[in-house]
């Protein structure tokens, strides 16, 4: 397969690829997009938002069409680190092609949805030419997989700052578990993190009665939060969960109780919680433990978001349709997985995600089939027809 017989989802993805965007990088890719979209007269602007102790962030914002609803598409052209070069098949910034099969990291997650965007609404544009029956505006951001404190929710405020207002907006994030069309988000689990650390007194282990020893305390309270069941799911979301992720004292040696012990934590909940109700269920179900030897304090991120649903149903039928019509297929109405720019946007707006097919995501030899690609290209497109022509 050459450049020239590229279809244009392709051959844009491929260029987007060859851009090292590892956060918090640009890496020339919302150079590109800036100019394939300007050049199909787009307004394109860029800004770049900042935050004490967090990297700079370059973002886009583009926008085109003067009346009827205004559909916007949501992204990152940010990807994780490529990890062991020498695992990959191919160099994962080169948009290596074999056997019909893009590779790169970001070819899922999430350039290839980018692309897929892209393409139809320049073929969308180029179709209905100045008197378009709609608005689209794309909001790109190059920090969703890094802090997410530079990007998408502060180039929202911006866009409203600006008197942009948005009917409906769709994230390209990789949706589908085994193939395309498998399933639209529809909403997102709520995601809470915590720490809990016990503090005791350092001692030598050959006398105990000297020291008072933080990692048994801790282990009965991580132990607590391990077995809690928060609920059994609803209709809408499958159950909450809660995962230790880190246990740590900090020290190396055998013969010494140590002063400190952390564990870290996080819980993704249904909508049977509210962060702060969460928080007030931990905190109960810690303080009903007696008999601890140490004094032990529970504290929680900044980060947390609650869980979302979207109740748009002419978003979600035009979208549906649209996915049955090219794939054949009638997507699930999915709110599985984990977060996503989603959870900013909500608050501006009806947001439904669909993309490509996420096996491979920050994976070694991460990669789309370029038939997915174009594939995904047509859904938007039909996409775009029905939900801006029926306003």
């Amino acid at each position: 397969m050459t450049d020239q017989t590229l279809s244009p989802a392709a051959e844009l993805a491929r260029e987007l690829l060859r851009c090292p965007s590892v956060t918090p990088e640009e890496g020339g890719a919302l150079a590109l997009l800036e100019a394939r979209l300007s050049a199909a007269g787009f307004a394109v602007e860029r800004m770049v938002f900042s935050a004490p102790g967090t990297p700079d962030i370059e973002n886009l914002f583009a926008t085109i069409g003067d009346t009827g609803p205004n559909l916007a598409f949501a992204g990152h052209t940010d990807v994780v680190p490529a990890g062991d070069l020498d695992a990959w098949r191919h160099d994962p910034f080169e948009g290596s092609i074999e056997d019909g099969i893009l590779f790169g990291r970001g070819a899922v997650d999430m350039k290839g949805g980018i692309a897929a965007f892209a393409a139809a609404a320049l073929a969308w544009v180029a179709e209905n030419g100045p008197s378009l029956p709609g608005r689209i505006s794309f909001l790109i951001t190059g920090d969703e997989e890094g802090p997410a404190i530079n990007g998408t929710v502060k180039l929202l405020d911006w866009a409203a700052e600006r008197g942009h207002r948005f009917d409906a907006c769709i994230v390209g994030e990789p949706t589908n578990p085994e193939r395309l069309g498998d399933a639209i988000k529809v909403g997102r689990r709520g995601s809470l993190s915590g720490a809990l650390t016990v503090t005791g007194v350092q001692g030598h282990v050959a006398y105990p009665h000297l020291a008072r020893n933080p990692v048994s305390d801790l282990l009965r309270l991580a132990a607590t939060l391990d077995r809690l069941e928060l609920d059994k799911g609803n209709e809408r979301f499958q159950p909450s969960n809660l995962e230790i992720t880190s246990i740590d004292v900090g020290n190396s040696a055998f013969n010494v109780i140590p002063r400190k012990a952390e564990a870290k934590f996080n819980v993704r909940f249904n909508d049977t919680w509210s962060v702060e109700s969460l928080k007030s269920r931990l905190r109960t179900e810690l303080a009903g433990i007696n008999e601890l030897a140490c004094e032990w304090r529970l504290e929680f991120t900044d980060d947390a978001s609650d869980s979302f649903l979207t109740h748009d149903t002419g978003l979600i039928e035009a979208l549906g349709n649209a996915i049955e019509t090219e794939t054949g297929r009638r997507p699930e109405l999915s709110t599985g997985g984990g977060t996503s720019d989603a959870r900013f946007i909500k608050n501006f707006c009806p947001v439904v995600e669909f993309g490509l097919v996420g096996q491979t995501m920050h994976q070694v030899d991460e990669r789309v089939a370029i038939a997915d690609l174009d594939r995904l290209a047509a859904i938007y497109k039909r996409f775009l027809d029905d939900y801006l022509r029926a306003g």
